[in-house]
């Protein structure tokens, strides 16, 4: 198989993936999640995922239901293998800015989960790298307990850091009538806020907000630093890599797991680390 080394874990961890390496995930519908390569452009990759309530009567027939149901509905639907899955499997050719594409789509499932998954491509081309993707998806159990997996940061997780740094940014602005630009030297502008008396101990947000802003000093400063999301069961949130995982920074945590406890947090001596 010729993917290689980017695994997407789907939020609440329903399922995962393997695609391209030179391939991002990009912002789409809050239910479907893309993946294209932004560099060279070779089709838009969609995943949609649908999952019954495990306690409904027939649930754990969803999956294989949403096959049944799409070949009975869609007449130009059929039955296609793809890796381990049956698929119901259907095309459609457009034209767009006068140019034409075909969407392929796949309706598969397993258990109580089906998923609706789309490679929109020009005409002509190719749909291997697309039945590759498939071949590499996986329904993970929720009763499955596995160990902590660190991935490339999906689409969600740099919501909540673009979130947590436009608020400590504007913070830090807004208090010490400072510019904060994610540079080495404001590291001491969020040591002010920490060892001052503008927040209290308790207000975790706060403080998880300021690690993030710390994080994005990190990932200017320091080569081989960059952020990735760590799936660790039930828990999702980012984190840093550095240098393809020889060390992992968990900078929403860094300040507040000190602050909560009445420790002082010491951010020069974080970045001696370094």
């Amino acid at each position: 198989m010729n993917i290689q080394d980017r695994k997407f874990i789907s939020p609440g961890a329903w399922f995962s993936l393997i695609y391209p390496k030179e391939w991002n995930e990009f912002e789409d519908t809050e239910d479907s999640f893309l993946f294209y390569n932004p560099n060279k452009w070779s089709g838009n990759f969609r995943i949609s995922a649908f999952k019954a309530d495990s306690k409904e009567p027939d649930a754990m027939r969803y999956g294989e239901d949403a096959v049944k149901d799409e070949l009975k509905n869609n007449a130009e639907a059929k039955l296609v293998k793809v890796g381990k899955w049956d698929a119901a499997y259907s095309s459609e050719t457009f034209q767009e800015e006068g140019e034409w594409y075909t969407s392929h789509v796949w309706i598969m499932g397993e258990s109580n989960l089906s998923l609706e998954c789309s490679f929109t491509v020009p005409r002509t081309e190719d749909i291997k790298i697309a039945e590759e993707i498939l071949n590499t998806i996986e329904v993970r159990k929720e009763e499955e307990h596995r160990s902590i997996e660190i991935i490339p940061i999906r689409v969600l997780e740099i919501g909540t850091v673009n979130e947590a740094f436009e608020w400590a940014s504007s913070t830090i602005k807004k208090l010490l009538k400072k510019d904060f630009t994610a540079s080495l030297e404001d590291v001491e502008k969020i040591q002010q806020i920490i060892d001052s008396d503008n927040f209290k101990a308790q207000l975790r947000e706060v403080w998880e907000s300021f690690g993030i802003a710390f994080g994005a000093i990190l990932v200017n400063e320091i080569e081989g630093m960059e952020w990735v999301t760590v799936v660790d069961n039930k828990k999702e949130y980012p984190a840093l890599c550095y240098k393809n995982g020889e060390l992992i920074v968990y900078p929403m945590q860094l300040i507040w797991e000190k602050k909560k406890v009445g420790e002082h947090c010491d951010l020069q001596m974080e970045i001696a680390k370094f």
